[in-house]
């Protein structure tokens, strides 16, 4: 019995053994090649993955309410491009303007597979967005970033126009083009139907947001001697304008200084802009559905709007002037370094971060300008000395600070 018993324990740790030497059983393991698709999404950066994915629901929504048949037909003279244009193309029902669009120059040979589209929309941007004619003006002097013009009534066919700039913009988006200009980023929060904030200001006005963090942040009694009244120069002539009835005789207080800032905002982005901005906000939503919008915010809204552009990087350094550092800087070398690795998109965001928008001039670089420069001065600034973290941006420079930093590693990380 004992024999039996020592050669059972035997049997059952020589079956134990075996099971150890025996291989575990396979994993399958994928390569990046074999990944599904949503699987391969993972390895794409989160920012930029999120606009993919919210950019592909936007296209097959679209894509689904193109229509199977028919053509929107535009043939236009190139020296007319505007006028002929707004003509065509108000002239058509919004569902037209879904269909495949087919551009043709008046005169010139050759079918549209989209690369006549992209040059019928590039030269019509430069046209309608002129602030020549009067319906846009700068934000400011320094920062190349469209708004609405509010003395655009000066032209009587103003809110038609309007209309029209809407549509255009909509049909870039459905068709996959996009516009050459950058409006001011409240404008596309203001497309989407989002309220406008004192944060705004900064990216616009940074001297009038600074005044009025100032007025909230402060106790102005006996200080200030503001009423609910404001001015702008309309053409060369001074106009007031009351934030509320009678503002011209109410007088800013500690109480009311909430008040005042909140209308002053609300002025400064629609004062005499509300027929107007309606009427493009009309024309864009006949082509693009508002409600196909709300997963996007104001930049990335800009960014399917005006598309990317093409950044110039040797342009970008030839006009950049450096402060306390050189070019045979570490830190200089890095940055660069860095910005040249970047695909097209992370280098429009890194610009929109510093200059407020994702676009360069039309005159390049050199436009950028600062509005404590003088002539001659070079456009970008890169500071070094400042002991923060992260490198952050000088609107009123259109410049970027950064930090001290002893690694490529931290530079291209805090990127």
């Amino acid at each position: 019995m004992e024999s039996q018993s020592q050669n059972t324990n035997l049997s059952s740790r020589q079956s134990n053994q075996l099971k150890e030497q025996q291989p575990p059983p396979q994993v399958p393991v994928l390569c990046p090649a074999q990944l599904p698709e949503e699987a391969e999404c993972l390895t794409v950066p989160k920012y930029k993955r999120d606009l993919v994915q919210k950019l592909k629901i936007l296209r097959q929504e679209l894509s689904n309410q193109q229509p199977q048949a028919g053509h929107c037909r535009i043939e236009v003279c190139r020296e007319e491009i505007f006028e002929e244009s707004y003509r065509q193309v108000m002239k058509m029902r919004p569902k037209d303007l879904w269909k495949r669009l087919m551009v043709k120059f008046r005169g010139e040979e050759g079918l549209d597979y989209g690369g006549v589209a992209r040059e019928w929309l590039y030269l019509l941007s430069h046209e309608m967005l002129n602030p020549y004619y009067g319906l846009f003006q700068y934000s400011r002097d320094d920062i190349y970033t469209l708004q609405i013009n509010p003395d655009s009534a000066v032209n009587p066919e103003h809110l038609s126009y309007f209309h029209f700039v809407g549509r255009i913009m909509g049909m870039a988006v459905f068709h996959g083009h996009y516009i050459d200009g950058g409006f001011t980023l409240p404008f596309y929060k203001q497309l989407l139907g989002k309220p406008i904030t004192l944060d705004d200001m900064e990216s616009v006005d940074p001297d009038l947001h600074n005044s009025l963090v100032w007025i909230l942040d402060n106790d102005i009694t006996g200080v200030l001697d503001h009423t609910f009244c404001v001015e702008h120069n309309a053409y060369g002539e001074i106009i007031q304008h009351e934030l509320k009835p009678n503002g011209k005789s109410v007088s800013v207080s500690e109480d009311t200084k909430k008040e005042y800032v909140r209308l002053y905002v609300n002025w400064r982005f629609l004062h005499g802009i509300e027929a107007q901005f309606l009427a493009l906000q009309k024309g864009f939503n006949e082509v693009i559905p508002q409600h196909l919008l709300k997963s996007f915010d104001e930049k990335e809204l800009e960014l399917i709007v005006c598309g990317l552009g093409k950044i110039d990087i040797a342009d970008w350094k030839s006009n950049t002037r450096l402060k306390h550092c050189t070019t045979d800087s570490n830190v200089v070398k890095w940055f660069w370094k860095a910005v040249e690795s970047y695909d097209e998109e992370r280098r429009a965001r890194l610009l929109q971060f510093v200059t407020g928008s994702s676009r360069v001039p039309l005159q390049g670089f050199k436009a950028l300008q600062g509005v404590r420069r003088g002539p001659g001065s070079s456009p970008s600034t890169r500071s070094m000395p400042t002991p923060t973290i992260y490198p952050k941006p000088t609107p009123a420079l259109t410049g970027l600070t950064f930090p001290p930093t002893s690694t490529m590693t931290s530079c291209t990380t805090s990127c």
